[in-house]
């Protein structure tokens, strides 16, 4: 048997202590043991995004993550989105109003992504969407609604800060 450790993290803006085993993975912790099944795993190895969270602010793959390494960290699945205003509700509702939600099976990693990209670039180009979502994968084939989508939101925050 394998002793579980403790470990503490804001998740969602909520902080929580957890035991777990040390080599229990992210997305295995957030589905099973807290419920938050948004989080998709579709692969296992890191080649979908469909487990995409934002860890301190940064889009991480949670198949690949040990659940240890989340102790001290700001985590953000897309179940904590609907706290937070402005970009992350931007988005979504994007992503709804273009159809870019197809199957939604690889919505949340997208979705992740977008907001990662955006924190870090608001203005991007095309071909910087298209590199900041490459790690995603669309069963649908709804790759260009799905950049359609990120590029509304980006034409929609420049022309809010220019009011």
């Amino acid at each position: 048997m394998i002793a579980k450790v403790l470990i503490s993290f804001e998740l969602n803006s909520k902080k929580i202590e957890v035991e777990t085993e040390p080599d229990r993975r992210v997305i295995d912790l957030l589905r099973e043991d807290l419920g938050l099944t948004g989080v998709k795993e579709s692969c296992g190895r890191g080649d979908c995004g469909s487990c995409s969270i934002l860890v301190d602010g940064f889009v991480r793959l949670s198949c690949l993550m040990l659940a240890v390494q989340l102790h001290g960290r700001k985590i953000l699945t897309i179940e904590g989105l609907n706290e937070l205003e402005g970009v992350s509700i931007s988005v979504q509702d994007a992503f709804v109003e273009l159809g870019a939600v197809q199957c939604g099976f690889c919505t949340p990693g997208m979705i992740m992504s977008t907001i990662d990209l955006l924190n870090s670039n608001p203005k991007p180009s095309r071909n910087e969407i298209r590199e900041a979502i490459s790690g995603n994968i669309c069963r649908c084939g709804a790759y260009q609604k799905i950049l359609d989508a990120v590029e509304t939101v980006t034409e929609e925050l420049s022309e809010s800060k220019n009011v």
